[in-house]
């Protein structure tokens, strides 16, 4: 018996799942352009990371450098989910070529920043193009292919997301040793034009709703709300103490900013993110189980080449390197795991097996010690990357499946803006974690090396958390995916 997820109310009197693909695009240059703008979306999420001691000791700032990393993962989580709503108005080509010039445009003022403050209001002008270039090409692919291909086609971007992830502090390390600080951003400039050029020639896609109104009041207010909801994990126990005015105004803020979303989309007629989503039972699990992911997903991977670099005196280049045991499999993984899950249409046992393998990983990272040597922190992370393999991917397309056609920017957006969420969460609360435990003051290395595998130790319950989301994905009997070209749409899967 195959597990699915069943279709919501309003579901139950159309399609609920998306009609084979009908556009004349070129569809191998369209991929290459689309992913393209994956690769320069995730590469610079991580990339800066290692720069930043070269940055400050050239423009200084030294006592707001986090905000480098914080701006731009401010800026593109918050506008991820409105970029799916304006591509179905304006189009998918044109936003996507938008918000590539807008990034590239961007990337070069930064490599130009002679100050701190310049060079964080580039990164926020950065971070805003960037919030489209993840989102438009998942929702774009799974435009381009028909919808049995669709777990092949979204396993191959997590790869991507893998390769960018970790390689990210690898190329930054090189380029930093090679050539300077300024030219992390400079490359930017000439991979973002052949995607515009790519883009422009390849990519023909109909728009879903040309006629609809944008929902630009529900895009502030869910800006706000990610915006206060992220500076309370940043500055928690930081800038301000737990208990500060500050923090919990914030949270307050925060709280109140989400509850008028939530009201505001009831009642728009184009809601950025329309409440009947909700009334599928297994996007009400997998849209928190996206963002429990998120956390572990960030949670381990920004604090890894921390680990390496401080367990065992290793350059920058030399720890991202080392982290190849933890994207080979995650690459493999969720190549072979989302065609097989695609082309069985059985998706919840891929799901819960990750799960399950992640619990795993996350007791083995909590046990790496610079005395067993890096074989066994190696060993750790191959087991983490085949948790993540299973998972990432998987669940952009269930969640896919379970939207109909009208809705599938929408779904795919809060998807990924939830699990972009997600991720900033996690690098804040393993930062507070890793603080906590390190003390006041600079750390030694060897205090650091001690310590991270203590703030590992967190990310076990939350596997446990998300397993239990995913154990509770409800079943119903449904057959094999198949080619829908000539039987009509599938029945969306989990």
């Amino acid at each position: 018996m195959t597990e699915s997820i069943p279709a919501g109310p309003e579901e139950s009197t159309r399609d609920s799942a998306a009609p084979e693909p009908t556009h004349n695009s070129n569809v191998p240059l369209a991929s290459i352009a689309l992913v393209l703008g994956m690769l320069l979306s995730v590469l610079d999420q991580t990339v800066v990371a290692i720069a930043l001691p070269d940055i400050t000791a050239d423009i200084g700032g030294a006592e707001s450098f986090s905000w480098v990393v914080t701006a731009y993962v401010l800026a593109s989580t918050a506008t991820g989910t409105f970029y799916g709503r304006i591509s179905d108005r304006y189009g998918r080509r044109e936003v996507f070529i938008a918000a590539v010039v807008l990034f590239t445009v961007a990337s070069l003022l930064c490599g130009m920043a002679q100050s701190m403050p310049q060079l964080i209001a580039t990164r926020v002008l950065q971070g805003i193009g960037a919030g489209a270039l993840f989102v438009i090409p998942t929702v774009a692919l799974s435009e381009l292919y028909p919808q049995h291909l669709r777990g092949k086609v979204q396993g191959l971007t997590g790869a991507v997301f893998a390769l960018a992830s970790v390689g990210g502090p690898l190329v930054g390390g090189a380029i930093t040793d090679g050539s300077g600080w300024r030219w992390i951003f400079y490359i930017n400039v000439p991979i973002g034009i052949l995607a515009i050029a790519l883009s422009a020639y390849a990519l023909r896609l109909p728009r879903a709703g040309a006629t609809d109104r944008v929902d630009y009041t529900g895009a502030v207010l869910v800006v706000a709300a990610v915006v206060s909801l992220l500076l309370v994990t940043e500055w928690g126990g930081r800038e301000y103490d737990w208990g500060s005015v500050q923090i919990i105004a914030l949270a307050v803020a925060c709280v109140a900013l989400f509850a008028a979303f939530v009201q505001w989309e009831k009642r728009a007629a184009n809601p950025l993110l329309p409440m009947r989503l909700f009334a599928n039972p297994s996007l009400r699990l997998i849209l928190p189980a996206t963002a429990v992911l998120g956390m572990l997903l960030y949670g381990s991977v920004v604090f890894m080449p921390t680990f390496l670099q401080t367990a065992y005196d290793w350059s920058a280049t030399r720890a991202g390197l080392a982290l190849t045991p933890y994207f080979i499999p995650f690459i493999i993984v969720s190549a072979i795991a989302g065609g097989r899950a695609g082309k069985s249409g059985r998706f919840k046992p891929y799901l819960l097996a990750g799960a399950v393998v992640l619990i795993g990983a996350f007791v083995l990272l909590a046990t790496i010690d610079p005395d067993r040597g890096y074989w066994y922190a190696a060993g750790a992370m191959v087991v983490l990357g085949a948790g993540f393999g299973l998972l990432m991917q998987n669940l952009v397309v269930v969640s896919q499946n379970a939207a109909a056609p009208p809705d599938l920017a929408a779904t795919t957006a809060a998807n990924l803006s939830i699990r972009g969420l997600g991720m900033a969460v996690g690098v804040a609360l393993f930062g507070n974690l890793l603080a906590r435990e390190v003390g006041e003051g600079p750390a030694a290395p060897a205090v650091t090396a001690e310590a991270i595998p203590d703030v590992f130790i967190w990310g076990v319950p939350l596997a446990v958390l998300l397993l239990v989301l995913l154990a509770l994905v409800p079943r119903a009997d449904a057959g094999p995916a198949r080619d829908t070209s000539d039987t009509g749409p599938e029945p969306s899967t989990a």
